[in-house]
């Protein structure tokens, strides 16, 4: 009897949706950082795939080029990131590339007093720049 307790337990987590942003992101808070992450540093992934030709999201002109990833954050009750959507641009890696880079910077500010740390628990947006000289 314990085991099917058990097994039915863990099948209700398993069915348990995972949580989605809401549709309208202009409404949710702009997840602060203590400090923010460097777009313009962490950018030759970015700029190699614009140069490929698998991202033609970049506004490209002769003074340098330019990549904003908008993305939803799901901010757990300890502040770290317990899930990070970023905002369809048509370039899948760069999408998840950026993802991946606001969970690290989340983080990293996760530091007790943080604004991250101290948010509270809920959706959040942020953008994230990536830019370089062609």
């Amino acid at each position: 009897m314990a085991m099917l307790a058990i097994a039915i337990q863990a099948a209700a987590v398993l069915a348990a949706p995972a949580p989605v942003p809401p549709q309208d992101w202009s409404g949710l808070p702009v997840l602060a950082y203590a400090k923010a992450p460097d777009g313009a540093a962490v950018s030759g992934f970015v700029a190699a795939e614009v140069t490929a030709g698998r991202c033609r999201a970049a506004s490209v002109s002769p003074a340098g080029a330019t990549l904003a990833v908008d993305a939803a954050v799901l901010v757990a009750p300890d502040g770290l990131a317990r899930k990070v959507v970023p905002r369809a641009i048509d370039c899948p890696a760069v999408e998840q590339y950026a993802a991946g880079l606001i969970s690290s910077t989340v983080r990293a500010n996760a530091a007790t007093n943080s604004p991250v740390a101290v948010a509270g628990e809920g959706w959040y947006r942020t953008t994230l720049t990536f830019s370089w000289k062609p």
